[in-house]
């Protein structure tokens, strides 16, 4: 047989020319201002608590998110800047080549315009090219990329960039 054990914390008093009224007990409403007309189903603060810390988790989850996805697209972005970089460098020492060979002084004009194709060549790509009196080629690059997630706090554009140099003469 189960047993039920049932305990109100309830004390009724009287006073003079007046009916019963209830007095609260119970240790957590005692002076609070609460009285029985107060409702009290359990979900009180602690569902509020859940909810805020559901909140501030998804929102934690989806920045870390977007740090992985879009520096992961900000990390391709650096390596196609360097690798467009190398790769003008390389034609503007190429483009001047047979100028080399034939022993003459190679020109500048023409390693730096094969330098300004490659880098055109390439999309949402800029850059610019130097020639130094030694006779290095220096190619700067930049590009950007469109964030996926990071959008959502107000970073639309993440720029990647690069940098090479290549001997023209000695």
């Amino acid at each position: 047989m189960v047993g039920i054990r049932l305990t109100v914390n309830r004390t009724i008093a009287f006073t003079a020319g007046s009916g019963p009224k209830p007095v609260d007990n119970h240790p957590r409403r005692a002076g609070s201002g609460h009285t029985d007309r107060m409702r009290h189903d359990g979900r009180g603060e602690r569902g509020q608590a859940l909810s805020s810390f559901v909140v501030v988790t998804v929102i934690a989850l989806l920045l870390i998110a977007g740090l992985v996805v879009d520096g992961g697209r900000k990390t391709a972005a650096d390596r196609r800047a360097e690798l467009t970089a190398a790769a003008a460098a390389r034609a503007a020492v190429d483009a001047t080549a047979a100028q080399r060979q034939a022993g003459h002084r190679p020109d500048a004009g023409t390693a730096l315009a094969a330098a300004h194709e490659m880098i055109a060549a390439e999309p949402r790509m800029q850059g610019s090219v130097s020639v130094a009196a030694d006779g290095t080629v220096r190619v700067s690059t930049t590009t950007s990329v469109d964030t996926v997630l990071l959008s959502l706090i107000g970073v639309t554009q993440l720029s990647g960039s690069g940098s090479a140099a290549a001997q023209l003469y000695d």
